[in-house]
């Protein structure tokens, strides 16, 4: 067993998108903020409405994939393909641009709690002008494990072994392989999760704190902790408990040409992508 280390911790810092939706970004603050094939991690979270109520109007996405996970709210996402979701809480969205796609996501609510994720996980070379497709998950479609310290893990993507029992999410069978868990843990209770060796994996913490590896090394409260390769991640919750996401996947190791939402290999691609919005011609 080789118990994976924490390497580095990424603190989220406040930005905004969309139309002015206030949100916290880790991975994604910047080109070596990333942890292929991890493009991006926001967490949207507000009591107020006046943080989120203009939403993410109509905008383009091409060459990677989109994750959405509600916490607490209502959002609603529609397509120009004519795809409709809505997603409540606990729900997942996950989208595949591909060569396309133009959509927005809007909060269904005027007042109370939003409170979510949006992952970006980046698409090989050979998949980013497939077409469009996302799939919506209801919450009742996600496996969740109680744990015998206590708690509990929802397994959203890939497999979760634990002993002799193994738990399956909903998303399989990509090329990134994406490991995606949201553990729950009381005070005081650790966890150990087999990861593959060779796997990107990275920790984003959303309530409480917890310690990492053998060494307990502190990964802070909203924060993305990237961790070394081995084949097994040890998590300690703090004394108030925690909360967390635990994300992993296959690295691509390809050249990576970003231009907000357009994500591909070259900057001609980029160019391309640029003109096809333009003239209309992106899905």
């Amino acid at each position: 067993m080789t118990i994976r280390t924490l390497q580095t911790i990424i603190p989220s810092v406040a930005t905004s998108d969309g139309a002015g939706v206030k949100l916290k970004r880790s991975l994604g603050g910047g080109e070596r903020l990333r942890h292929d094939p991890f493009l991006m991690l926001d967490e949207f979270f507000s009591d107020n409405a006046d943080d989120y109520i203009r939403g993410f109007p109509p905008h383009p996405h091409r060459g990677f994939e989109t994750v959405t996970y509600m916490l607490d709210g209502h959002m609603r996402h529609e397509d120009n393909m004519g795809h409709r979701g809505d997603l409540g809480p606990g729900d997942v969205q996950w989208m595949t641009a591909g060569r396309g796609i133009i959509h927005s996501e809007m909060p269904q609510q005027s007042e109370g709690r939003l409170r979510g994720f949006q992952l970006w996980i980046n698409l090989p070379s050979a998949e980013k002008m497939k077409p469009a497709a996302y799939r919506d998950i209801a919450s009742s479609e996600i496996p969740t494990l109680s744990l015998t310290e206590g708690g509990e893990v929802r397994v959203i993507a890939g497999n979760f072994i634990r002993g002799e029992q193994l738990v399956s999410g909903p998303i399989q069978g990509l090329t990134t392989e994406p490991l995606y868990l949201d553990v729950h843990l009381p005070g005081g209770a650790d966890f150990i999760a087999p990861i593959s060796c060779g796997l990107h994996a990275f920790l984003y913490v959303y309530d409480g704190e917890t310690t990492i590896g053998d060494d307990r090394q502190v990964l802070p409260n909203r924060a993305a902790g990237l961790l070394s390769d081995g084949d097994t991640v040890k998590v300690l919750a703090g004394l108030q408990g925690a909360r967390f996401l635990l994300l992993a996947g296959k690295p691509l190791n390809e050249p990576i040409a970003q231009h907000g939402p357009f994500v591909m290999n070259t900057r001609a691609e980029i160019e391309q992508a640029l003109a096809d919005y333009r003239n209309g011609a992106l899905t």
